[in-house]
């Protein structure tokens, strides 16, 4: 019996599935998977439930790309629940989502390749492998550019009041429970803070074309390109490729700002899965 293969692409907030055997494919999504946040015994539920019920027939590769998964030491908990739940698979690869990113977005060519999802990331790869990343410093100290960051920007302007009236009305409206103390909870007490503030910019993506929110948007991509992009030696020479909810709901917004700093933009993709599918073929 042929086996299919699995490959995912995780963040902090999803995980994009796609399963392929000979008779096709199949695509699904689960909860984020992030072993920087939850241990292989928090994971295998997420397998349990969201995941093993869409495979189809027997796995036997597994391509797991996810945030977190930066070496083998962070990888295991991944690695273990993935082993645990699946065991037909006789190959388990774990490795970072930028990895899995890049193979996605450039193929086998060399590229730079960013993400701007729930977090942030980027690095440049030489069509087998990353060769140079610099390093995002997480939620709390980076991930500028991406739907966290846009988010917390917009929270903070919502609590000093510094929205325009017409925006803080409306942000009052559609979040009433949100205050100087639940934030303060969700921030500091609570987990996943990035998922808690990531879910606020959904608001700025229903209200982009308002100018205050397009420059907090544009404002963000233009420092990601300066603190990342544009400190690789090979940025003004090969096309800058994107993946990512923010990159892709954003695209216009982004484009426009690669070009104002003379940078090439290349493909922007919400998944890498399609190209990673293409890759491992």
């Amino acid at each position: 019996m042929q086996k299919s293969y699995l490959i995912a692409d995780s963040g902090s907030t999803k995980t994009d599935w796609v399963i392929k055997n000979s008779s096709g494919e199949h695509s699904f999504q689960s909860a984020g998977i992030n072993p920087f946040y939850q241990t292989a015994e928090e994971i295998i539920p997420v397998l349990e439930k969201e995941v093993i019920p869409n495979l189809m027939g027997t796995v036997g590769k597994i391509y797991f790309f996810g945030a977190g998964c930066a070496d083998e030491k962070t990888s295991r908990p991944v690695f273990d629940a993935l082993t645990k739940c699946i065991s037909s698979a006789d190959m388990i690869e774990v490795a970072s989502d930028m990895l899995g990113a890049a193979r996605g977005l450039c193929g086998h060519e060399a590229g730079l390749a960013c993400i701007l999802g729930t977090g942030a990331n980027n690095a440049f790869y030489d069509g087998t492998n990353i060769v140079r990343s610099i390093g995002s410093l997480g939620f709390w100290l980076g991930d500028e550019g991406s739907g966290s960051y846009l988010g917390k920007t917009l929270v903070v302007h919502f609590l000093q009041n510094e929205l325009p009236e017409h925006l803080h009305l409306k942000f009052a409206a559609q979040f009433p429970e949100v205050n100087r103390l639940s934030v303060l909870e969700n921030a500091y007490k609570k987990p996943y803070p990035n998922r808690y503030f990531a879910s606020f910019s959904k608001f700025i993506a229903e209200n982009k074309s308002d100018p205050f929110l397009e420059n907090v948007v544009s404002s963000a991509f233009a420092i990601f390109a300066k603190k990342y992009i544009c400190k690789h030696p090979e940025a003004q020479t090969v096309p800058i490729h994107f993946t990512g909810s923010v990159a892709y709901y954003y695209q216009d917004i982004l484009k426009n700002v690669l070009e104002i700093l003379n940078l090439k933009p290349g493909r922007i993709l919400r998944s890498p899965l399609e190209g990673l599918l293409q890759y491992y073929s």
